[in-house]
């Protein structure tokens, strides 16, 4: 297994100085000696010369956010990360690696939730390289092994949490878009590290039943709202029947007997539950006759 190496290259701008001032002198010796048949002189100036011009391929530019990783006849030598202007030996090969955080989006994939409910699912993950041996040298291309992996992460992820929460303390896609996010970044962590990865931050991008349920499952959740609603309907009805009861005792305003109250209590009731206005009746005799 590969390890990163920080390795340290020469100041570029000595080595284009020294170099530019030997190819100079070489072409100044070349003219001076060719007149006068000096063969091996300018067959010397003539190395020299080419020798200079080789070794000015050895110089290269970091730039900020960015390594260059040396590799020497296929063994890895270094790599350097502080920015600048460097010369190394020109026979390295010198293998750029970005730095920077980058973002990527997974594509919108169709998965099955724990209940084998069909979803729709997308994902936004924020990663940057921190190994750059292991990026270069462990995986084939670290920029798709990031997204196929992602992809991988994000459906093992959605088939282990439910669409919507059934149950109370259930964790759900849905409504727990903080605990799913930090599930998510540990799996695709975990598959990345081999590539010299960091995952800064992994978050539910889309979410959405599939077309083919979708009008089925927004009828059940309608249906829960609205038994949700009514639970508070007839909750605050019912309190609202208690306190009239307890207001007409206290004041002594008329006395009810069980099945006056239990007439009062559905009539209470009907008006505060029913969904349309209630018609009044106005009853002149008594309850008895």
């Amino acid at each position: 297994m590969y390890r990163e190496k920080q390795t340290t290259a020469s100041n570029g701008f000595v080595w284009l100085f020294l170099l530019l001032t030997i190819a100079i002198l070489s072409f100044l010796s070349i003219i001076r000696n060719a007149p006068r048949d000096n063969a091996g002189a300018v067959i010397l100036s003539v190395i020299v010369l080419v020798v200079a011009i080789f070794c000015l391929g050895g110089l290269f530019i970091v730039n900020p956010n960015e390594a260059k990783a040396l590799v020497l006849f296929g063994k890895y030598k270094g790599t350097v990360k502080q920015d600048g202007f460097y010369w190394a030996n020109p026979f390295y090969v010198k293998r750029r690696v970005s730095l920077r955080v980058r973002n990527f989006e997974t594509a919108k994939l169709k998965v099955n939730d724990i209940h084998a409910n069909p979803i729709e699912i997308g994902a936004i993950v924020v990663w940057k390289v921190v190994e750059t041996a292991e990026a270069l040298f462990e995986v084939e291309n670290y920029e798709k092994y990031v997204s196929v992996q992602t992809e991988s992460a994000l459906r093992a992820t959605a088939s282990q949490f439910a669409y919507d929460a059934h149950q109370a303390g259930e964790e759900s896609l849905s409504t727990h878009a903080a605990e799913v996010s930090k599930h998510l970044q540990a799996a695709i962590q975990d598959r990345l590290s081999r590539a010299g990865v960091e995952v800064m931050e992994a978050r539910i991008s889309h979410l959405a039943y599939s077309p083919e349920i979708a009008a089925a499952m927004l009828q059940r959740q309608q249906a829960s709202a609205i038994i949700a609603a009514r639970f508070k309907i007839v909750e605050g009805a019912v309190g609202m029947v208690e306190n009239a009861l307890d207001l007409l005792a206290k004041k002594n305003i008329v006395q009810l007997d069980d099945e006056r109250k239990a007439t009062m209590v559905s009539n209470l009731l009907v008006v505060l539950c029913s969904e349309r206005s209630t018609q009044p009746v106005v009853n002149a005799g008594s309850l008895y006759t």
